[in-house]
């Protein structure tokens, strides 16, 4: 991962939180996801959301709205929940350690990824991660197209 690539300023005044309360705020998002609350990603997530990895699926737009639509996917087809395994936040960035659990009627895919988020004025801004999400959505048959 190259995090000094990462856009490192914005114009305009920014509030400054804690890396404790940025670490609260990444642990809120995976809540609120795992809840379905995805129209708690308009107060969580910056419109101008920005993911350094490709979509997971072709097509979604830029943004928070990219966002909320991949959400919805994975909620369509593997609802389940995130077990945040471990926290570690200096400054803006936290990274996070997570395990993601499916549903009862599917096999526990258990997949483990590691993001770093960057958190702005309590906002994510910036995504970064490692995991294997897309290839075990494929490997139990997730369509995204529909």
């Amino acid at each position: 991962m190259r995090l000094a690539r990462w856009e490192q300023d914005r114009p305009g005044a920014h509030t400054m939180t804690s890396p404790t309360e940025n670490k609260a705020v990444i642990r809120r998002f995976f809540a609120e996801i795992d809840a379905g609350n995805l129209a708690s990603l308009d107060e969580l997530v910056d419109e101008d959301y920005i993911d350094h990895h490709p979509p997971a699926f072709p097509g979604l737009p830029p943004g928070r709205a990219g966002l909320k639509r991949l959400f919805e996917i994975y909620q369509q087809w593997t609802p389940g929940v995130h077990e945040v395994l471990d926290q570690v936040a200096e400054g803006d960035l936290v990274l996070t350690r997570i395990r993601a659990h499916g549903p009862a009627s599917l096999p526990d895919t258990g997949v483990v990824a590691t993001a770093v988020h960057r958190v702005r004025d309590g906002k994510l801004v910036e995504h970064l991660d490692e995991h294997e999400y897309a290839t075990r959505l494929t490997q139990i048959g997730v369509d995204a197209a529909s």
